[in-house]
């Protein structure tokens, strides 16, 4: 076992296994929580139906990835991110953290604070319908009005928290910001749940279009992300890579995303890269780094 002290990473060598514990992170991960939630079911129902929101995020991807060649940043992209918050949300709450909402008063219980995660990681890209740059304060101020329409119908029209739970959401759009510090539970999981989606298939867009930077290189290292509860620390971020191109996401993407959030002390980050066997190529261990941010 060696130990380094630059973040504090515990590096260990381990015999390959077929697949790290955890939920997988995926397009398919959001239906678990619908199923079980017929708020939020309701909810994504009429989102996913309302044209403008279908609109920007077709927009969106014009932008992001026709033009700009970045990866993914349409429905699935938001699906995937608003499965990996409420899942992220659900271990939080299951290990006593309060939702920041319910505390102080802007929602009535923790069904409603699951509403402001799922629909703030549903829309917090629609502002790349616009432009890349500040997308994360232009899609605030364009969700305004998409919630005005949807929460109503939700929570009815005059439900008391209509407009806090508005703002709630909001702010989660516009904390996803990497320069932008999340105020609340509720941002804080939108922003870290959007760092999560980083597997390779998200990746393939630039990369087929040409695009070779380490960006582009990086992201195709990282084989599945998975959540689980952590050994030390509530919840685990398990990255699988390939090689170990893909710490440039963890370093520059995932990490500084949960270190501008109030929730960075729940979270531990494993990382498993294969180590190929010198005599035969034959991978048969990994290599483990724990970080705690």
């Amino acid at each position: 076992m060696a130990t380094t002290d630059k973040t504090g990473p515990k590096t260990t060598l381990q015999p390959t296994r077929q697949e790290p514990i955890g939920v997988p992170v995926g397009p398919t991960l959001i239906d678990r929580h619908l199923r079980s939630n017929k708020l939020l079911n309701k909810a994504y129902q009429l989102i996913t139906k309302d044209r403008e929101v279908t609109e920007l995020w077709k927009l969106s991807n014009i932008n992001a990835v026709t033009r700009l060649l970045y990866n993914d940043h349409g429905p699935v992209h938001a699906r995937i991110a608003a499965g990996s918050a409420l899942e992220i949300f659900s271990l939080l709450v299951t290990n006593g953290v309060k939702p920041t909402s319910v505390e102080q008063g802007t929602a009535g219980n923790i069904e409603e604070a699951k509403l402001i995660v799922m629909l703030g990681a549903l829309l917090h890209d629609i502002g790349n319908s616009i432009h890349r740059y500040q997308h994360e304060l232009v899609g605030a101020l364009l969700a305004k009005d998409i919630l005005d329409r949807i929460l109503p119908k939700t929570l009815g029209p005059k439900h008391p928290y209509l407009y806090s739970i508005r703002q709630e959401t909001l702010h989660a759009i516009y904390a996803t910001a990497m320069d932008v510090q999340a105020l609340t539970v509720e941002a804080g999981t939108v922003k870290i749940a959007d760092g999560t989606d980083m597997a390779e298939g998200r990746a393939r867009f630039p990369y087929r279009r040409g695009k070779t930077d380490i960006h582009a290189l990086s992201a195709l290292s990282i084989q599945k992300v998975y959540i689980s509860r952590g050994r030390e620390r509530p919840i685990r971020i398990t990255v699988q890579l390939s090689d170990k191109a893909g710490f440039f996401q963890i370093e520059r993407i995932l990490l500084p995303k949960i270190n501008t959030t109030p929730i960075s002390r729940y979270f531990e980050i494993q990382a498993i890269t294969p180590l190929p066997n010198k005599k035969n190529n034959d991978q048969t261990q990994t290599e483990t780094i724990t970080i705690k941010p």
